[in-house]
């Protein structure tokens, strides 16, 4: 006979150390699940604030070119330009009180000597110059400096925003406009984030400009100690935990990728494992004690049947051995390793497993059921990001339409004195609808609604249309008489234009463009002798929004240009890369298309006459933009009258029929749909009628109809050029 080693155990432990060890595997798995859906959570909420952070930086950004611009266009005034500052006080005093957020203008001189300011009267005693490192920066670096929040006498906080100036003796002035934080505080504000977030924008100090909680009198004080040291030890962009001013813990991202040197950091109640258990982790938690107790509870209650089993069988063998009756003792017993124990422990075990099985599905199909909820979030975020980008391509547009109308009907008449001016500006024009543009065509190739119109082009066209539009830069041209590609000639001729706005965009003197056929595709290459690229970022350049470590000197640009071009090239089928030798020895492009069938020739276009005067009505909230629109089209002949409502615009056709109307599509009480199928409806005769909207092609290009009638003839998007409006009214006789 053996001896027994060790202790022995009895069955109700045994099957109670089982039940524990059957739920381990599973509390893992629970517990391993929650921690991925946590840390997804968690790095879903971080990339969602880092994205906010940066198009707050982008909206403080333009509040601030702003106040530059109109720095600047103060600065071309003839009486600065002549060095005459007593002239010059009176314009400046009427634009600072013109402006509702600018508490006064100063000139200072090239030795930091306050010259003159709005707020006292012109030869007043000048007074020490607030911020004295700033006006020195921009006297060095002769472009436009903000300074550093600070308070006033009269405690008011103001941002110096200073603007260099040479008049034509060749002596330098710093123009600087004292302008209070309110527009920044507006654009904070109106941001719609989760309860208890918190978004704050710090000048280049460090020194709080504006922010979501504390008011006013946070302004012009340091952010807290967590968010300050997170943004000194991490580099231009970063997240992390950090502390509120109030106390408050939050999940934090900043970036300091302002073109001013600002900072913008957004805060929010953290989520996952950071924001401390849940209610789901607490009832997972409870869950878990619950099986384990009941387990525990129902291995007790299979423990004492089972045992009085095997002494009811042991007291009945040995009845049957003695030939005596049975009888049940009622002591406790020992098992043995018997066939009956160990059939109803497998029994047990079976009954368990398939328990823990079921609770297993269930915790799976919860944890399924969290992902489709974080993707259906994503979804949203996703939505919300088109929205935003919508509604700033409008917003931005709907200054633009003013700006280039005003140019347009400058040219109309011929104004020689300006002609240098308006040059510059139609270029900022025309660069800032450009950038427009690239958010809204990164957005539509992000969500996948980039569509082609594939006909056949002449591709050795496109590039000669496209060299010859940009008569300012040297360009060389190598190209065949004709090459034929299947693809969309206006997304072609965006592409090549990005890559001549690039090599412009960085210093290229000597730009080649180089066309050819291959075995059996378009070989399109683009070099120039510009800054030139290091090695290991010729594969990073295509990336939305990256650009390389610039100087001080920083190119224009949101890094969008060849992100686009790479995508556009792909839905054509075609291939592009990028190549450089090394800084300072230029780049290379090339791009590999597939060959197309040439087009058949199309019949000679019909000749029309010159279009007669017409009576045209304007309809625009914007009342900028419909006074400016209204006097091109007077300039070209038409009798034009303006309204700024729907309501307006009826009574205006009730009184006054028009021949055509040109309308803006959000307009205050009535949108320009409705409002041109009431037109349609309340007209006499032919009406022509043009939409002018400022969310671009996108948003407006669909045909609405009022019964079988189109609403619209036209869709045009702002700011809209003279060939525009001819086009516009180019039908409305026939």
């Amino acid at each position: 006979m053996l001896a027994q080693r060790g202790p022995s155990l009895s069955l109700r432990h045994l099957l109670v150390l089982l039940t524990a060890t059957g739920l381990l595997p599973l509390a893992a798995l629970g517990a391993w699940s929650v921690h991925l859906a946590a840390e997804y959570h968690q790095s879903e909420q971080e990339r969602a604030l880092l994205d906010l952070a940066r198009a707050l930086s982008s909206a403080v950004d333009a509040e601030l070119d702003g106040t530059v611009a109109t720095l600047a266009s103060m600065a071309r005034t003839p009486a600065l330009e002549a060095g005459d500052l007593a002239a010059f006080y009176p314009i400046a005093r009427d634009q600072a009180r013109a402006q509702a957020e600018w508490l006064g203008v100063t000139l200072a001189g090239s030795d930091g000597r306050m010259l003159f300011r709005t707020t006292a009267p012109y030869g007043a005693a000048p007074q020490p110059i607030a911020d004295p490192s700033s006006l020195r920066l921009a006297l060095v670096l002769r472009r436009p400096v903000i300074g550093h929040v600070a308070r006033g006498q009269g405690g008011r906080a103001a941002v110096p925003v200073r603007y260099p100036v040479t008049d034509v003796h060749g002596r330098p002035y710093v123009l600087t406009a004292i302008v209070q934080p309110d527009r920044i505080m507006r654009v904070v504000t109106r941001q719609q984030v989760p309860p208890g977030s918190v978004i704050t924008v710090l000048d280049g100090d460090g020194a709080i400009v504006a922010r979501s909680k504390g008011g006013l009198e946070l302004i012009g004080t340091v952010p807290s100690p967590s968010l300050a040291r997170l943004i000194r030890l991490n580099g231009p962009e970063g997240t992390g935990q950090t502390q509120s001013i109030e106390g408050a813990s939050l999940a934090s991202a900043y970036t300091r990728l302002s073109r001013y040197g600002w900072t913008v950091a957004v805060g929010a109640p953290p989520v996952g494992w950071a924001g401390g258990p849940t209610e789901g982790f607490k009832w997972y938690g409870a869950g878990i004690v619950l099986s384990l107790a009941l387990s525990i509870g129902l291995a007790s209650l299979l423990a004492r049947r089972i045992v009085r089993r095997i002494a009811a069988v042991e007291a009945g063998a040995a009845a049957l051995g003695a030939g005596t009756e049975l009888a049940l003792p009622h002591s406790r017993i020992r098992e043995i390793d018997a066939m009956g124990t160990a059939l109803a422990a497998a029994g047990a075990r079976r009954a368990a497993h398939e328990q823990e099985r079921g609770r297993l599905l269930d915790s799976l199909a919860d944890a399924l059921a969290r992902r489709e909820d974080a993707l259906e979030q994503a979804r949203q975020a996703g939505r919300a990001k088109d929205e935003f980008l919508a509604v700033l391509g409008h917003e931005l547009r709907n200054p633009l339409a003013p700006i280039a109308g005003a140019l347009d009907l400058m040219d109309l008449r011929g104004d020689t004195a300006s002609l240098r001016e308006r040059g510059i500006m139609r270029r900022q024009v025309e660069h800032l609808k450009h950038l427009v543009d690239d958010l809204l065509d990164v957005s539509r190739i992000a969500s996948g609604k980039l569509r082609l119109d594939v006909c056949p082009v002449d591709l050795a066209a496109v590039v000669r249309h496209a060299v010859a539009a940009l008569p300012g830069q040297p360009i060389r041209v190598q190209a065949p008489d004709a090459l034929w590609v299947d693809g969309d000639e206006h997304r072609l001729v965006q592409v090549l234009g990005n890559l001549l706005s690039n090599a412009a965009r960085f210093g290229s003197t000597d730009t080649h463009v180089a066309l050819d056929r291959g075995h059996d595709a378009a070989l399109l290459v683009v070099a120039d002798n510009g800054i030139g690229m290091e090695a290991g970022l010729a594969a990073r350049v295509f990336e939305p929004f990256y650009q390389a470590p610039q100087p001080l000197v920083r190119h224009a640009g949101l890094g969008l240009g060849l992100a686009i071009v790479h995508r556009i090239v792909e839905l054509h089928g075609g291939r592009v890369r990028a190549h450089s030798d090394g800084p300072g020895l230029g780049s290379r492009f090339e791009i590999l298309l597939p060959l197309g069938a040439p087009a058949c020739a199309a019949p000679p276009a019909a000749v029309h006459a010159a279009a007669p005067a017409l009576r045209v009505l304007v309809v625009d909230d914007n009342e900028d933009a419909a006074a400016l629109t209204a006097a091109v089209l007077r300039e070209l002949g038409h009798d034009v009258r303006t309204a700024h409502t729907a309501a307006a615009g009826l009574d205006v056709q009730a009184a006054w029929p028009p021949d055509a109307a040109i309308l803006d599509i959000g307009l205050p009480d009535m949108d320009g749909y409705a409002l041109a199928a009431a037109m349609r409806r309340a007209a006499a005769g032919p009406l022509r009628l043009a939409a002018l909207t400022g969310y671009g092609r996108q948003a407006g290009v669909a045909a609405h109809a009022q019964g079988d009638i189109a609403v619209f003839d036209l869709h045009l998007t702002k700011p809209a050029s003279v060939n525009d409006l001819r086009r516009a009214l180019g039908a409305a006789d026939t």
